[in-house]
């Protein structure tokens, strides 16, 4: 058996490619259940456990299968085909990390290293969330559950051990920073937002906090 990380994030995808491939927290559970019967025969590469991280800058599925060279392949044709995606235009967007490079993907993702606003914290509880999902609906085997429980023990101890975690920022209180460097106090100012779902949310939280 095999651990292989198969997705795209913002460093490898434009915006809209992102969009079209992420999951809904709803479509989450189907999607699970639909690779481990698709792919967990011989001809699908044998997926036996699956785990998938969707968030607005990535879409990461994780699995353990028993010929990851083809696993991945399939994977790669199942997503394309379930998001309504060219299989060409995807590809070249996506990476695949086998193994031990999986593993330190993982690490590097959990502990904010891989994020847009680097050392971030909303990451590790996106990968729990993703954790738990994937434990629902039976996604999760002895590779995977051993992999993320090192996971979130590495993202602790680089916390703990590191200076990441002492000026640590959001993407949310980032847009903060920015708007006050260039407007200074926002006290004065009106803000719209346009968008919908928690990372909005979150915007307007930490925006309303200088209380324009």
């Amino acid at each position: 058996m095999n651990l292989f990380a198969l997705g795209l994030n913002h460093n490898t995808a434009p915006l809209a490619l992102r969009e079209k491939v992420a999951f809904s927290s709803e479509e989450l559970d189907t999607a699970n259940q639909k690779i481990r019967a698709m792919l967990g025969n011989l001809a699908g590469g044998g997926i036996k456990e699956v785990a998938i991280l969707s968030t607005c800058n990535r879409t990461e599925i994780y699995c353990a299968a028993e010929d990851s060279e083809l696993a991945s392949k399939k994977l790669k044709e199942f997503l394309a085909e379930s998001k309504g995606v060219k299989f060409n235009e995807l590809e070249e967007h996506l990476y695949v990390f086998l193994n031990d490079d999986a593993a330190r993907h993982a690490f590097r993702v959990a502990s904010g290293l891989d994020s847009m606003v680097l050392g971030e914290t909303q990451i590790v509880g996106q990968m729990k969330k993703a954790v738990k999902t994937a434990q629902k609906n039976h996604g999760l085997g002895v590779f995977l559950n051993y992999l993320f429980q090192k996971t979130f023990a590495v993202a602790k101890e680089v916390r703990s051990k590191t200076e990441i975690g002492a000026h640590s920022v959001s993407l949310a209180a980032a847009g903060v920073r920015v708007a006050s460097s260039i407007f200074g106090s926002l006290e004065n100012s009106n803000i719209l937002f346009v968008g919908a779902g928690e990372m909005i949310e979150l915007c307007a939280a930490h925006f309303c906090a200088q209380k324009p």
